[in-house]
């Protein structure tokens, strides 16, 4: 677990490697800072001098590694769990959107192939959920439509942050 975390370390701008020589396990020196050093399977050790620049760059790779130590059960963990977790939170978040979008415009329908209908003082918006486009003869409403769903699609659904 805690190789895996050590390996993270590279992200850091400046990391060079130490020959081998000068420790016995692999080792790397950060922003010439700090020496990190793969002692064994599940412990690193980290060697500074003390001021406040190294000190900050000893707290950033200990957070690093924590982080890191804590994500690994979550890469391997990709089954059919996964799948219904996924599922089951984009049911949600339609919800979620759907109850924002009446508490906004009040009358929100379900129409066909998925649009969403919005009624507001006569006027009618057509929703496409999926691609966001908005039909209306009314610009006002459709833009104020496309903007609201825009909105709260970020919230509701962030950009997600992939594991490479």
């Amino acid at each position: 677990m805690v190789e895996s975390g050590f390996s993270g370390v590279s992200q850091f701008e400046s990391v060079e490697s130490l020959p081998d020589e000068e420790s016995e396990g692999p080792a790397f020196r950060v922003h010439e800072q700090l020496t990190v050093k793969y002692e064994s399977e599940k412990h690193i050790s980290l060697h500074w001098r003390s001021d406040p620049i190294s000190n900050m760059v000893s707290d950033s790779v200990v957070a690093l590694v924590l982080n890191i130590s804590l994500e690994i059960p979550k890469v391997v963990v990709e089954s059919e769990e996964a799948t219904k977790t996924e599922e089951e939170n984009n049911k949600k978040a339609e919800k979620v959107i759907h109850t924002l979008l009446v508490s906004l415009f009040g009358d929100v329908k379900f129409g066909e192939n998925g649009k969403l209908v919005i009624s507001v003082d006569g006027n009618v918006a057509h929703l496409d959920k999926q691609s966001g486009n908005v039909e209306s003869e009314n610009e006002g409403l459709k833009e104020r439509v496309q903007v609201a769903f825009q909105r709260i699609q970020n919230a509701v659904k962030p950009i997600p942050l992939s594991v490479s």
